[in-house]
């Protein structure tokens, strides 16, 4: 997100700056060439559209982590296969081409890692899966922080999951509903950090 911001802000500059000479140029010509300005006005409108579609599979992917965290708080085991599998395809998918050689070989490895969770999620017992899930919050955190997100995200941290070692996962809401515990301890842990 903040790349792209600089983009836009760099092309905006650039975009003054022209202006401010063409307008201290005495001569009455007619304005550059209106080709080169359409074809920069396309150059724009790619990279618009790349970062939304970035954002767009970011997102999908949140939708579907979301959805899956839901099911653990439910204890729901049978809906949590079924949202690993879709997850794990969310994933899949996920296009990482419009990023910098970096940003496409951390998201690479993060994916893959995150595949192996949510697969993994997909075939297991509830025990299994939540051991799976803190994993795969940590693969999804670190995505986000690559990616950025324009949705609200709250990182919460339960404190005596896994034998008091802890766990965090994302939340779009700031009350807590604990997926390592289901009703068991829904309430258990707090906010650590606000995404976004």
């Amino acid at each position: 997100m903040k790349t792209v911001k600089r983009t836009i802000g760099t092309m905006a500059l650039a975009a003054i700056m022209v202006l401010t000479v063409s307008c201290k140029d005495g001569n009455k010509n007619e304005p550059a060439a209106p080709m080169s300005n359409e074809m920069h006005q396309e150059s724009m409108d790619d990279k618009d559209n790349m970062a939304m579609n970035d954002n767009q599979d970011a997102k999908a992917v949140l939708q579907d982590y979301f959805k899956l965290k839901d099911a653990l708080v439910e204890t729901n085991n049978d809906k949590a296969k079924q949202l690993g599998a879709t997850l794990a395809s969310t994933l899949g998918s996920f296009d990482a081409s419009s990023y910098s050689d970096n940003e496409q070989q951390e998201l690479k490895d993060i994916l893959e890692d995150a595949i192996e969770h949510a697969e993994h999620i997909s075939e297991s017992d509830m025990a299994h899966q939540r051991e799976h899930f803190k994993i795969l919050s940590k693969d999804v955190t670190d995505m986000v922080a690559i990616t950025g997100t324009e949705m609200k995200i709250y990182e919460q941290f339960c404190p005596m999951y896994n034998n008091n070692e802890g766990g965090a996962w994302l939340s779009m809401n700031e009350e807590i509903r604990n997926p390592y515990f289901g009703d068991k301890m829904l309430k258990c842990g707090k906010v650590q950090r606000e995404i976004n």
